[in-house]
């Protein structure tokens, strides 16, 4: 990874700002990119103290311009786009009699749509270099329906569905897309979690 940039989507906290650090503890350059300025600040602030260079662009990965936008700026400031890592997310828990609608709308365009907005802006990119790497972080709760946490795993199935699709249709290109499940983790959704009904 050394001298590759890596645009992380949901990088300025939780599992993002995680895979940020490793990202510049292995020699590459993180884009963090959250829709939150304050918080891609500190996460900068906490960057540089480890030592790694970093640079981050807000926006939100549910509006097709913003992202691509992101993703071009990105490219122009560093003249490449290596790696493209999807971990923006959003957690309602709750029993299905207290979701509505909009909690599945607003986890579908986070998670499934957000990953479908920068792909699609990345692709152009990677396609330019002659190949590139994709991570999508799913959820166990994409592999296994989790109740009171239905809005969140419908659109986490529906991300591992996209991703791994793509994985196949995209290795002829070079272009390498990992699907991620990762587990229950204390790296940001517990405390960012909201909570609806009993």
């Amino acid at each position: 990874m050394q001298g590759e940039v890596a645009f992380v989507s949901g990088g300025s906290r939780g599992l993002g700002l995680e895979i940020a650090h490793e990202v510049g503890r292995r020699g590459g350059t993180p884009v963090i990119y959250a829709r939150s300025e304050a918080e891609i600040a500190r996460a900068l602030r906490a960057l540089q103290r480890d030592g790694i260079e970093a640079w981050g662009v807000a926006g939100d990965v549910r509006d097709r311009v913003q992202t691509a936008a992101a993703i071009d700026e990105t490219v122009r400031r560093y003249g490449r786009l290596d790696v493209l890592i999807n971990a923006a997310g959003v957690i309602n828990v709750g029993p299905i009699a207290a979701m509505r609608r909009e909690d599945y709308e607003d986890a579908l365009a986070t998670h499934f749509w957000g990953a479908f907005n920068t792909i699609e802006a990345a692709l152009p990119h990677f396609r330019a270099r002659g190949g590139g790497r994709i991570g999508n972080v799913s959820s166990i709760g994409g592999r296994i329906g989790v109740p009171h946490l239905v809005p969140y795993s419908a659109s986490k199935f529906a991300l591992a569905g996209f991703s791994e699709g793509l994985r196949a249709e995209l290795a002829p290109e070079r272009i390498s897309v990992t699907t991620i499940f990762p587990g229950l983790m204390r790296t940001g959704s517990p405390r960012n979690a909201q909570v609806k009904g009993q």
